[in-house]
């Protein structure tokens, strides 16, 4: 009986490393693949594109051909500070934003207000560490998704088809702005004594840039789902 019970928690175990994760990643996938759904991406255009900006984000695919994917450098400063720009956590991301407020023909002056907006409440829950870089600590780096998500719900009721990309685009470049860039002469006046890296968008697809525009697109069409329940059972009433 004894060896049975050890049996079967070690099963159990077993069971549990190998089912958590994959249950996780799972999770992943279902918001990936519904956040980008929402933007008019299709599953496996939204597969390509969180695995090329994994790609060329972790450094995985640095050195082939001699070139160097990941971290683009763009200046030194004071020395040893090397300043530069993620491709997987900046330059997609930006890149995106771009390409759905063309594609969508968002009113730019929206836009614009939607990323201050967001800038502004990123740079409050954001704090620049020289060891970690751009540092938001939980639950408060939600606050951004949750504003940008909001924001779009309300800027775009009567044109829910515009919601997803205004909520990706606010708080992709909202974050990009108010936490990367107007955090960065703070990171820089850091002494350091060899050479650093202070890199945007540095955490590739886990960065707060990549992760806010996804969450808020997802968390958006969470509360336009819940509007047009509310506004069938109206009618229906």
């Amino acid at each position: 009986m004894a060896d049975a019970t050890s049996l079967l928690s070690l099963l159990g175990g077993y069971l549990i490393v190998i089912v958590l994760p994959l249950l996780a990643l799972y999770l992943v996938y279902l918001i990936l693949s519904r956040a980008f759904h929402e933007m008019g991406f299709s599953s496996l255009e939204a597969i390509v594109i969180v695995f090329v900006s994994f790609l060329l984000g972790s450094g995985l695919a640095d050195g082939v051909a001699g070139i160097t994917f990941s971290n683009i450098t763009l200046f030194t400063y004071d020395t040893y500070w090397l300043v530069g720009v993620n491709v997987g956590g900046a330059l997609i991301p930006l890149a995106l934003s771009i390409y759905l407020v063309i594609k969508n023909r968002l009113r730019v002056a929206l836009v614009l207000v939607g990323i201050v907006f967001i800038a502004a409440i990123t740079y409050l829950v954001t704090y620049p560490d020289p060891s970690q870089g751009i540092v938001a600590e939980f639950p408060y780096w939600l606050i951004p998704v949750l504003g940008a998500s909001l924001l779009s719900a309300v800027f775009s009721k009567g044109i829910e088809r515009k919601a997803a990309p205004f909520a990706y685009a606010i708080g992709t470049l909202g974050v990009l702005l108010g936490a990367d860039v107007l955090h960065l002469f703070g990171l820089l006046s850091f002494p350091v004594h060899s050479a650093t890296n202070a890199v945007i968008g540095g955490a590739s697809v886990f960065d707060m840039v990549f992760i806010t525009g996804v969450l808020a697109v997802f968390l958006d069409s969470i509360f336009l789902y819940q509007r047009k329940r509310r506004g069938s059972s109206n009618t229906d009433e």
